[in-house]
């Protein structure tokens, strides 16, 4: 039986740099800046960290970062793979290792320059062949003109269509909802730059059925958590969201966003499994969640989520949104920051920042009464997802 974590730990500062197209700096110092930040928001200081957790995908290693921080002896660290599916999963790899007494304070962190460096949106067909296992498995796909991130997610796309009903109108309306929390979001890229549904009806196609206006940004930045001991948090400046359900998730025969020999592709098990940890977690389930911090790499994959989820049914989704449930001043109000289209693509940093945010009620766009905020990180890949809440 597994041994719940939940209220165990709590995250207790965020830091992030600017988000641009063009840093002008190195991916170190983004992370650097971050980093510092969240250390800074924390009331501690970097020699009080002794753990870090970071993505297989970050460049630049907790070595270099504590180093150039003033952060010393490291009792603990991690990396977590799967790109953006890593995000939460940085977080529960914190809490269990405070948990296990291997750290007291956890710093995790992501930086990149994904639009003036690597930009991930170009997919494989550019890259330098390798002899790495998911390499192979892409070149079952790369061949037959499925090669990028948008072409990868349209064959997912165009089945949920077929199988429920949806429409790009539907995809659109995350789209809208995203971009007009990000034009009140100082902090957002798109700051003051909200669209319309016929906004996104008329931007160009991507790889049909994704537009432009479906696909999330291109992003320089950095951004940092820290994570403490529920006890230790109780001292420090703000209010703490404590973690109160943590967990990863890999479905049966997963592959990196390309999942397309199994017996459906309309719906994300990855994500229904950490649901269900999540829920079994915390006690709580869909219906105490006032706000939804949900990736949106792709606008489509917003809504099989709704359903692992259990906000919705099956094929379900499309109608939560049309009725404006996830809106601004909606009953669940969806990315409050704006998102991955509309704030930053910090591979979902930004995105548990937001929920703590939330939590402390600080919010840009903060609703009324909130407690406990559900957040998830990418899809199409093993993913990770979390419960923060005012309250053990």
């Amino acid at each position: 039986m597994k041994r719940s974590l939940a209220g165990e730990a709590a995250v207790v500062g965020i830091g992030a740099t600017d988000f641009s197209k063009d840093s002008g700096r190195s991916e170190l110092r983004l992370a650097c800046e971050a980093v510092t930040a969240a250390i800074a928001d924390a009331g501690l200081r970097p020699s009080d960290v002794d753990g870090m957790v970071t993505f297989t995908a970050e460049s630049s290693s907790e070595n270099h970062v504590a180093r150039n921080v003033g952060i010393g002896d490291l009792s603990f660290f991690s990396r977590v793979g799967h790109g953006g599916g890593a995000a939460c999963g940085t977080v529960a790899h914190a809490v269990a290792a405070i948990n296990a007494g291997l750290a007291e304070v956890v710093v995790c962190w992501r930086s990149f320059n994904e639009r003036s460096g690597e930009r991930y949106g170009l997919g494989q067909a550019g890259r330098p062949v390798d002899t790495s296992a998911d390499r192979a498995a892409y070149s079952w796909m790369t061949p037959y003109g499925l090669s990028t991130p948008a072409q990868w997610v349209a064959m997912f796309a165009r089945r949920y269509m077929h199988e429920y009903g949806a429409t790009s109108e539907d995809f659109g309306r995350v789209a809208v909802i995203d971009r007009a929390h990000a034009a009140t979001n100082p902090h957002a890229w798109f700051h003051g730059r909200p669209i319309t549904l016929e906004d996104h009806q008329s931007s160009r196609w991507i790889a049909e059925p994704l537009r432009l206006l479906d696909c999330c940004q291109e992003t320089d930045g950095g951004q940092a958590v820290v994570v403490v001991s529920a006890e230790r948090a109780r001292d420090l400046p703000h209010p703490p969201a404590y973690v109160l359900g943590a967990a990863q998730g890999a479905g049966e025969d997963q592959h990196m966003m390309t999942s397309y020999y199994r017996p459906a592709i309309s719906g994300l098990p990855e994500m229904g499994l950490v649901a269900r940890q999540l829920w079994a977690q915390s006690g709580l389930g869909p219906q105490d969640m006032q706000a939804a911090v949900l990736y949106d790499h792709f606008t489509p994959l917003v809504l099989p989520q709704l359903e692992e989820l259990g906000f919705c049914g099956r094929g379900e989704a499309r109608h939560l949104l049309a009725d404006g449930h996830l809106d601004p001043g909606g009953r669940l109000p969806l990315n409050t920051h704006g998102g991955q289209l509309g704030e930053a693509y910090l591979h979902g940093m930004n995105g548990i920042a937001e929920a703590v945010r939330l939590v402390r009620g600080t919010s840009v766009n903060q609703p009324a009464d909130v407690t406990n905020v559900v957040v998830t990180a990418g899809t199409g890949v093993p993913t990770s997802g979390l419960v923060l809440g005012a309250a053990t």
